[in-house]
């Protein structure tokens, strides 16, 4: 996994907890090297999975809901770093729609060991969109805080809902909708 998910996650848990806490959450996690990363590098999934359950275990917050606050921290990430990308999105179906076909696409450019999702756009309309998410890293509730994050940024209401595909394990199906 690439180290800016890990550095990224160490700053939004600093930023929204404390310092202290981020460095009791590292040694918690008992890492094998003490929780030193570089954006740039290359770490294990388990690392991060060993990190928010030690965030969990520290703050009493379920690691579900800790992935998705930290999915809409990343979307903030993202687009400060590259705010004429999302200007050139016209609202957040647009920019669901070209995950994989845009974003996935240059983030392979820079990184080509990276394995990342796939996001399929499945159905569409004026109100709607479905996205099918494969993993084999069950990371679904960081989509879904980067749906979330989505949504904010456009200043757009959603409704998502999310269920899994009946035929796949590591695919799951996310129904996002305007909010009426």
């Amino acid at each position: 996994m690439l180290g800016m998910v890990f550095t990224e996650f160490v700053e939004m848990v600093e930023s929204a907890f404390s310092s202290e806490l981020a460095d009791a959450m590292l040694v918690a996690a008992k890492l094998p090297h003490g929780g030193s990363y570089t954006a740039v590098g290359y770490y294990p999934h388990e690392e991060i999975v060993r990190l928010v359950a030690a965030l969990a275990r520290l703050t009493g917050e379920p690691a579900e809901g800790l992935v998705q606050a930290f999915g809409r921290h990343l979307l903030k990430v993202f687009s400060t770093a590259h705010p004429a990308f999302f200007a050139s999105k016209v609202n957040a179906f647009d920019l669901l729609a070209c995950v994989d076909a845009e974003i996935h696409r240059e983030v392979r450019k820079l990184y080509p060991d990276s394995q990342l999702p796939t996001i399929e756009v499945i159905g569409r309309d004026a109100q709607s969109i479905t996205l099918q998410y494969r993993s084999p890293r069950s990371m679904e509730a960081l989509a879904l805080g980067l749906i979330e994050g989505t949504g904010l940024h456009y200043g757009t209401p959603l409704t998502i809902t999310q269920s899994k595909a009946r035929d796949a394990d590591d695919t799951t199906l996310f129904h996002v909708a305007l909010t009426e």
